[in-house]
C-alpha cells in the first residue's frame, strides 16, 4: 500500500513539474500574440517609403503600370518622354523590399510594376517567359501546375521578378551562382524610349550592367528564366559547432551530387553566441512514390510566428525557438518535402507589424574558409551595440560570372542577418557604427556586403567593395545621359563619382 502511494506522489510530482516547464514556454507564446498586433501606419500621401519605414521621401508621382503588355510599352514610353521633358528623376518599384531607398527618387516618378505580372511557360517547359511586376508567389503555383520550378530565387516568395533581378538576389539553392545565372534574356526599355533585347549574345554589356544594376539602365519588362523539375527532396541536418560550418557543408553539399538546396542557422542566444550552427540539406530522392503534392500553407505557420516574434528583446525567445528548431527544423515538417513546398514561404510569416520598431538585413559575403574568422570578430562586434539580433542565416553562393556590379566575385558563404531595431535617431545611429564595423570585418576577411540594405556603409567601404563602380557609372552615363533613371542609393554611392571637384 505504502509503495503505491508513492508511485502515485511521483506520477503526480512529475505531472507537475511538466506543467510547470511549459507553464513559461505557453504564458511566453501567449504575450508575444498579445504584443504582435498590426500597429503600421499609413505611408503619409506624397511621400513612399521601403519595407525598411525608415525612408519616407516626398515624390512627385506614382505610377502604376497597365497590366496590358501593349499599352504599358506604349504608356511606359510616355511617361518616360514626359519625365524627361519635366526633368524629373525616374525610379523603378517591385514588391519594395530593398532597405535603402533603391526604389525612390527624390521628388520625382516612382513606377509600380506589380500589375504588369503575365508568364508562359515554353512547350518544353524549360523556359518561363514572366513580365517583371510578377510575384514569386504567383510564378511558383503557375510552374507548380506544370511540374516546373523557379532555379534560383530568395527563400521567400513576396519580392518581384524585376526586383530580384535588379539586385541580383541569389537564394538557398545550393551550388548555383546569384539568379543572374538563370536568365536567358530580358527586354529592356531605355531612357530614350527605345527597347532592346539583351542577353549574353545580344548587348551583352547591358545584360551584364542591368542584372544587379538596381534599375539605373532602364526598366526590365520581362524576362526569359530557365526552370528546373519540382521534386521531391530528403531533408537532413546536422548539428555542428560554427567554427566546423564550413568543412562540414563542404563535405555534405559539395560532395553530394544529390544536394539541390541547403541553409546554415547559427545560435543567437547570448550564452553560446554564434558558436553553434545546424545544416539543413535537401537532397533528391526516389524513395517517395507518391505524386507531388499540392501546395498548401501549413498549418504550423500560426505558431512559427509566433515562436520567431517571440525571440524579439527576449534571451528566452531565443532559448526557445533554437531548442524547437534545432529539435523540428525550421522550414516544413517531416522528412521529405517538394521543392515548390520550400519555395513558398511569404516573409509576411515572420515580418515585423509594430509601428514602433522595424526589421533590418545586413548580408555579407565571406570565403568559405574565413567564415570562422568572420564570426570572431562578429562576436565581438555586435554585442558591443545596442541592437537585437534575431537570426542568422547561410547560405552557398557560387562564383557570378554574369553581372558587372557583382558581389560574389568568388565562392562565398553569404551571412544574412536579421535585427530588430526601435525607429528612433539613437537605435539608427547606433545600426550605422555596427554596420561599419561589420563592414570592416567582412572586407579584413577577403570578403564583401551587399547592397539592397541600409545605406550605412562609408563612400570607402563602398569603393573597396566594389572597385568596378566607377567603371559603372561611366556607362550609365553613356546609356542615360540625361541620369533619367536615379534612386537614393544612386544620390548617395554613385552620382558623384568622376565628377570634377
Amino acid at each position: 500500500m505504502k509503495k503505491n502511494l508513492l508511485s502515485r506522489l511521483l506520477i503526480v510530482s512529475i505531472a507537475a513539474a511538466i506543467l510547470v516547464a511549459l507553464s513559461l514556454p505557453v504564458s511566453h507564446l501567449v504575450a508575444t500574440v498579445v504584443r504582435d498586433q498590426d500597429s503600421l501606419e499609413s505611408v503619409l500621401a506624397d511621400y513612399a517609403d521601403d519595407v525598411s519605414r525608415l525612408n519616407a521621401i516626398r515624390v512627385q508621382e506614382i505610377w502604376a503600370v497597365p497590366d496590358s503588355p501593349d499599352d504599358a510599352e506604349l504608356q511606359l514610353v510616355e511617361l518616360l518622354a514626359r519625365a524627361r521633358r519635366d526633368q524629373l528623376p525616374v525610379s523603378i518599384a517591385g514588391a519594395r523590399h530593398s532597405m535603402g531607398a533603391h526604389t525612390i527618387a527624390p521628388d520625382g516618378i516612382i513606377i509600380n510594376m506589380l500589375p504588369f505580372n503575365e508568364m508562359s511557360l515554353s512547350e518544353d517547359g524549360d523556359v518561363l517567359t514572366v513580365q517583371a511586376g510578377a510575384l514569386w508567389s504567383d510564378v511558383i503555383p503557375f510552374l507548380d501546375r506544370h511540374g516546373r520550378s523557379v532555379a534560383i530565387m530568395q527563400s521567400d516568395s513576396s519580392f518581384s521578378v524585376g526586383g530580384t533581378l535588379s539586385v541580383n538576389a541569389h537564394g538557398w539553392q545550393a551550388k548555383r551562382p546569384p539568379i543572374s545565372s538563370s536568365v536567358k534574356s530580358f527586354r529592356l526599355l531605355l531612357a530614350d524610349g527605345s527597347i532592346l533585347r539583351c542577353s549574353r549574345e545580344e548587348n551583352a554589356e547591358l545584360f551584364s550592367l542591368v542584372l544587379g544594376g538596381y534599375g539605373l539602365f532602364g526598366i526590365i519588362l520581362e524576362a526569359e528564366l530557365w526552370t528546373v523539375p519540382n521534386e521531391w527532396y530528403e531533408v537532413e541536418r546536422y548539428s555542428v559547432p560554427a567554427e566546423r560550418f564550413a568543412e562540414v557543408f563542404r563535405e555534405q553539399v559539395d560532395g553530394d551530387e544529390a544536394v539541390e538546396m541547403a541553409f546554415g542557422r547559427l545560435r543567437v542566444t547570448p550564452k553560446s553566441f554564434l558558436e553553434d550552427a545546424v545544416l539543413t540539406v535537401y537532397r533528391k530522392t526516389s524513395q517517395v512514390s507518391e505524386p507531388l503534392p499540392a501546395l498548401t500553407e501549413s498549418a504550423l505557420d500560426p505558431l512559427r510566428r509566433v515562436i520567431f516574434r517571440g525571440s524579439v528583446e527576449s534571451d528566452y525567445g531565443k532559448r526557445l525557438r533554437w531548442n524547437l528548431e534545432t529539435t523540428f527544423g525550421e522550414k516544413v515538417g517531416g522528412d521529405f518535402v517538394s521543392r515548390n513546398q520550400l519555395l513558398n514561404t511569404d516573409v509576411s510569416l515572420y515580418a515585423n507589424r509594430v509601428e514602433e520598431q522595424t526589421d533590418i538585413i545586413h548580408e555579407y559575403f565571406v570565403p568559405p574558409n574565413q567564415l570562422e574568422a568572420f564570426l570572431m570578430l562578429a562576436r565581438e562586434i555586435i554585442p558591443r551595440h545596442s541592437t537585437d539580433l534575431l537570426n542568422i542565416t547561410l547560405r552557398d553562393v557560387r562564383e557570378d560570372n554574369d553581372t558587372y556590379l557583382r558581389y560574389a566575385d568568388q565562392n562565398a558563404l553569404a551571412v544574412v542577418m536579421l535585427f530588430s531595431q526601435s525607429r528612433t535617431e539613437v537605435a539608427e545611429a547606433s545600426m550605422r557604427e555596427m554596420t561599419r564595423e561589420l563592414i570592416d570585418a567582412s572586407q579584413s576577411v577577403g570578403g564583401r556586403y551587399y547592397l539592397p540594405y541600409r545605406p550605412h556603409a562609408t563612400e570607402e567601404q563602398f569603393l573597396q567593395a566594389y572597385p568596378q563602380a566607377e567603371e559603372f557609372v561611366e556607362l550609365k552615363r553613356a546609356y542615360d545621359p540625361g541620369t533619367l533613371f536615379s534612386n537614393q542609393f544612386y544620390d548617395k554611392y554613385l552620382s558623384w563619382l568622376g565628377v570634377d571637384e
